[in-house]
């Protein structure tokens, strides 16, 4: 088999993706990619009164995680957590 077989474009992972994205979050335990603390998702620092939300490190207030919505979209920027564990 070709490498170029294995290859598939993003609608081959919708399916785990919403399998993912239907559990509580706030229990869900992320590492901060700045400083390596290990968290859940409910114990974090949330700034929510501006255009968007952000979520910093509860440990070196490094940004985790910014979420916007509007217009019936939703963006999500979550480079500063290097791992995400979510218990099902």
């Amino acid at each position: 088999m070709e490498e170029q077989d294995l290859k598939l474009d993003g609608n081959a992972a919708a399916g785990l993706l919403r399998e993912l994205f239907t559990f509580e979050l706030t229990t869900a335990r992320g590492c901060c990619e700045n400083c390596g603390a290990v968290a859940e998702v409910g114990a974090v620092i949330v700034y929510a009164n501006a255009p968007g939300t952000v979520l910093r490190c509860p440990q070196c207030e490094s940004v985790l995680m910014r979420i916007v919505s509007g217009g019936g979209r939703y963006w999500l920027d979550a480079r500063g957590i290097s791992w995400l564990e979510i218990r099902a």
